[in-house]
């Protein structure tokens, strides 16, 4: 079995838990650079590549700011991350925007700000020119139906997902839209989760690399990028095998040399769209342990619950624990890690083997980086946890404060509250 290791210590976490008090979310900033340094030498062979970190993952500001350093730009799927990403200085073809079931309003927005479009359903087109008018760099999302698998693993289900445009309706979408105006055009897919794979970019590229070509013959329309969306995974479980970005982006590589080319189309920019994979192994949920309970099982309940990191409860997605300073001990004890809410699937771990854990002891629950911190809720009255970057520098700087009752208030038109 492999190994996780946190990047913070025991006496680190105690450090940062003595000004902000456990729970709390923390981000490593040396590993989110690493990341995108990585992804961007993995695909330096396409000129014009650009990430555009999906902004839902990890929607905070200092996060964002690191990332356009590294040269990313943002996908946005809401007005409100569109506002936020241009409060961090993104600007123009920086931010793509990927909605569904989307307002004018948001198309206006979108465009006043210089985004790429990028359409989700045929009927949009008519919410689009309603909204802005129609852009002359638009992009559509594809669903090919059935199963997509790589060999004789099916990797999911695009027949049953509410995204993109059938294939017909992909290219009438584009002759519609060039006789509005459009002139450069882009594609995008997604047809996997968190693919554990060096495959699923590279065959996931031919697809679309060979569907674009097709449509330029079919249309003439100039396709102008190929956006291959998410789906590259991280290595939750320790035995899991961490995807090797460089060996995708030769992968993707050559299939651009073998389907592109040849048809003449070898301008066309690769863009990626990755959340999960540039941020879930660069933060972590840091929670104490506050009560034992025995019963019929052994429960160790922690400080934290769901409203601090939904997935285990929704998916029943593992997280790794481990207990700081506890590293090398057994792990002969087996329990149900527990938060406080009045429901049942409030559990980071269910009948999980880890070390003896005493009242106190400090866990670290590992890849929350992306969809941990974003999803939180406010059930029970719980609040939201704070957010701490851990610099380059190795100092530890509040980049979201925890919610107090005010915040959970303030919304209500009630004056009578006390604090």
């Amino acid at each position: 079995m492999g190994k996780k290791t946190p990047f913070i210590t025991l006496d680190q976490a105690k450090e940062i838990a003595a000004v902000y008090p456990t729970p709390f979310h923390i981000y490593d900033e040396a590993g989110i650079r690493r990341t995108a340094r990585a992804l961007n030498q993995a695909f330096a062979w396409n000129k014009g590549f650009k990430e555009y970190f999906a902004v839902k993952a990890t929607p905070n500001p200092f996060i964002l700011k690191i990332l356009r350093e590294e040269g990313c730009g943002v996908d946005c799927s809401s007005e409100t991350e569109l506002m936020l990403s241009r409060a961090c200085g993104f600007e123009g073809h920086e931010i793509m925007f990927s909605s569904n079931e989307t307002e004018a309003r948001e198309f206006t927005l979108a465009d006043s700000m210089g985004a790429i479009i990028n359409l989700d359903d045929y009927t949009l087109i008519e919410t689009l020119e309603e909204g802005c008018g129609i852009p002359e760099t638009v992009s559509c999302r594809y669903n090919p139906g059935g199963e997509f698998a790589i060999g004789n693993e099916i990797m999911d289900q695009p027949k049953d997902a509410k995204y993109g445009m059938t294939r017909a309706q992909l290219a009438e979408a584009y002759r519609v839209l060039m006789q509005k105006g459009a002139k450069h055009f882009g594609l995008h897919a997604f047809l996997a989760s968190n693919t554990l794979t060096n495959a699923y970019y590279p065959t996931l590229a031919r697809i679309l690399f060979e569907t674009a070509v097709e449509l330029h013959r079919e249309t003439g329309a100039h396709i102008a990028f190929i956006n291959l969306s998410g789906g590259v995974g991280v290595a939750y479980r320790p035995e899991d095998e961490e995807n090797d970005i460089m060996a995708i982006g030769e992968g993707v590589r050559k299939a651009y040399e073998e389907v592109l080319v040849p048809a003449g189309m070898g301008d066309v920019r690769i863009c990626t769209e990755l959340g999960r994979f540039m941020l879930a192994p660069n933060g972590a949920l840091v929670t104490t342990a506050r009560h034992e309970k025995h019963t019929y099982k052994e429960y160790i309940g922690v400080d934290a619950c769901a409203c601090n990191l939904m997935r285990p409860a929704m998916y029943g997605a593992y997280h790794h624990i481990t207990v700081l300073d506890k590293e090398n001990a057994a792990c002969d004890h087996t329990y149900d890690v527990v938060g406080s809410l009045c429901e049942n699937n409030d559990k980071f771990a269910i009948d999980r083997k880890l070390p003896k854990i005493d009242r106190g002891d400090i866990l670290y629950i590992h890849d929350t980086g992306a969809h941990g911190f974003s999803m939180g809720y406010n059930y029970n009255g719980k609040l939201r946890s704070a957010e701490i970057l851990l610099e380059e520098s190795g100092g530890a700087k509040l980049i979201r404060r925890a919610e107090t009752p005010a915040d959970y208030f303030a919304t209500f038109d009630f004056t009578d509250l006390k604090f």
